[in-house]
């Protein structure tokens, strides 16, 4: 089933392809690939990133998040080589930083996998900074808006890699079963009791 890619807000699209053609902007990052490249590129498959405040939410609370910014995977022929992200600022979206490594092939291949899938949803990404980890997070309300909202649990989540240890990356995982992994992987073990 296609994917319900999410238009990403205007001004955050005219950040990015402002940066794209901006020679300084480019030269400046971190990315060779980017600064290497021959020909044109393109900013596409907007994403929007939440971040995921707490793994373990007080008791009777559902996971919250919160938006973070939009990433814009940056095309040059068949592949991505970087991606560019955008915040919010007092005056609005504004281009942040390009960057490259392995999220951004893992991100290409998650996109691949949940196009293959039977149901139809809204794909998100979500940061999770207590675990370093970052999921392709495929949003069953596929008319929501992307900029709000929490991980329901019948949603799917796809752990980019590299992936935490004990994590199965490009695995889709429902949120209902993953949580109490990632709960596990934060909660510090108990203390078995003082050395004689």
């Amino acid at each position: 089933m296609p994917l319900h890619v999410p238009p990403a807000p205007a001004p955050a699209l005219r950040s990015v392809l402002t940066a794209l053609g901006s020679p300084a902007a480019v030269r400046g990052a971190p990315t060779p690939a980017l600064r290497s490249v021959q020909g044109t590129v393109s900013a596409e498959l907007p994403l929007p990133v939440h971040v995921l405040d707490q793994v373990v939410p007080r008791p009777g609370r559902r996971p919250r998040t919160r938006l973070a910014g939009w990433r814009f995977l940056v095309r040059s022929g068949e592949h991505a080589i970087a991606a560019a992200d955008t915040m919010l600022t007092p005056d609005g979206w504004a281009f942040s930083h390009f960057f490259e490594g392995p999220y951004i092939a893992s991100t290409e291949r998650a996109l691949i996998q949940a196009e293959a899938l039977q149901d139809d949803y809204q794909p998100r990404l979500l940061s999770v900074p207590e675990l370093y980890m970052i999921t392709l997070w495929l949003h069953g309300d596929t008319g929501a808006d992307a900029a709000s909202g929490t991980p329901a649990p019948t949603d799917l989540l796809v752990p980019l890699a590299p992936a935490p240890p004990g994590i199965a990356a490009h695995r889709a995982h429902r949120v209902a079963d993953l949580l109490p992994v990632m709960t596990l992987r934060v909660t510090p073990a108990p203390l078995l009791g003082s050395p004689a």
